[in-house]
């Protein structure tokens, strides 16, 4: 028999897919805190700009960087928003979501047999994407003590001649922390030092909540940052797959070849819609901050009241919370225990990594209500 890619038969599952699809497979109505979904709708200019590319027959290949007017307004948001002065439209290459923009990063830059610095916890699919290219996934620790911050000393110790490239998340998932721009700094400075390729996950960028987020590529001098984006949590486009990357001058036409064996090009009626949630009104982005915030504060007070420790998150829509009290050496176990008997669902702390042994991840995105009654569920649950 022939037989399969190792690297394909080896690449862990998400702990996150697996946990829905159990809750999928219960009877009785599940209360989800285990996704990263926005609660609100995708606004309507969005939806009418899409449909109104599907009526003007605008349904055709487009060329595989992704829709011109849209690589344009991208270029000028990442110079307006994110301080990005270098960021030009031939530098852009639209993605079919945030996901696939890392992928495409990665892929670039990533041969077999080379390592890749991820953050540890940290999503899971980094570990994929690096293990699927036939590279070697080295965890960096991100360790409560340092408020869950990168430490450079670290960083340093996992450096080979192999080493070939740093991921970096901010805001962050699942932790909600936000690295401080002289952190930012000091991340692209190493990269620069030991000459590695810095990525950056930036899926977040707009929800934050006591600070600024800042984009590495504002402290890149040398061409060495893959910055990605996506529409999906920002404007509630999860399920129309639109993201981006900025690819430094000498591998964005790398990357924009890359595009037709994977995708050819992104969805040609979504992007019209991407293209309308960058250039229209941005009220809804704000609204769903601050009701990310107040939720925040609705949750971390019900904690407080029990005495359970947490990580206050800082940006994104996670709570990552400290469950070690009650789950021993095994969180994941714990979680399928709570889904149930409590029909709470939430993301083991291992599924991003095995420094998230004791912690869960909670999603503040979804209705007050379900997460308020998922955390007293949670705190029952011995």
């Amino acid at each position: 028999m022939p037989t399969i890619a190792p690297n394909a038969e080896g690449m862990p599952r998400s702990g996150i897919r697996a946990i829905m699809d159990m809750a999928w497979r219960l009877p009785d109505p599940v209360i989800g805190l285990h996704v990263g979904e926005p609660s609100f709708a995708t606004p309507k200019h969005v939806l009418d700009a899409a449909a109104d590319a599907y009526t003007q027959g605008l349904t055709r290949y487009v060329p595989n960087a992704g829709v011109t007017e849209l690589r344009e307004a991208i270029a000028a948001k990442l110079r307006e928003r994110n301080g990005i002065a270098s960021a030009t439209t031939d530098r852009v290459i639209v993605s079919a979501g945030g996901m696939q923009a890392i992928q495409l990063g990665m892929s670039s830059v990533v041969s077999a047999g080379d390592e890749v610095l991820i953050p540890d916890p940290g999503w899971p699919n980094f570990n994929m994407i690096v293990q699927l290219l036939q590279g070697v996934p080295v965890r960096y620790e991100l360790r409560p003590e340092n408020g869950f911050q990168p430490d450079l000393a670290d960083l340093a110790r996992l450096i080979t001649p192999r080493t070939r490239a740093i991921i970096v998340n901010s805001p962050s998932n699942p932790l909600g922390t936000v690295l401080p721009g002289e952190t930012v700094e000091r991340l692209v400075a190493f990269a620069r030092e030991h000459d590695l390729w810095l990525l950056s996950d930036e899926c977040y960028e707009e929800i934050t909540f006591d600070g600024p987020h800042v984009s590495p590529a504002t402290f890149d001098t040398d061409d060495r940052v893959i910055s990605c984006f996506s529409f999906s949590k920002t404007y509630a486009m999860t399920g129309m797959r639109v993201g981006y990357l900025l690819a430094p001058p000498q591998l964005a036409p790398v990357c924009a070849k890359l595009q037709e064996p994977l995708v050819a090009c992104v969805n040609a009626p979504a992007q019209y819609g991407a293209l309308a949630a960058l250039n229209g009104p941005q009220e809804q982005t704000v609204t769903a901050r601050d009701a990310y915030r107040e939720r925040r504060e609705a949750a971390t007070a019900v904690l407080d009241k029990a005495g359970l420790p947490y990580l206050r998150p800082e940006g994104a829509f996670y709570l990552w919370l400290n469950v070690s009290d009650r789950c021993g050496d095994d969180v994941t176990a714990w979680a399928v225990r709570l889904l149930q008997e409590e029909h709470v669902a939430v993301a083991p702390g291992t599924t991003f990594g095995p420094h998230g042994e004791g912690w869960i991840r909670l999603s503040l995105a979804t209705a007050t209500e379900d997460l308020l009654e998922g955390l007293d569920r949670i705190i029952r649950c011995r």
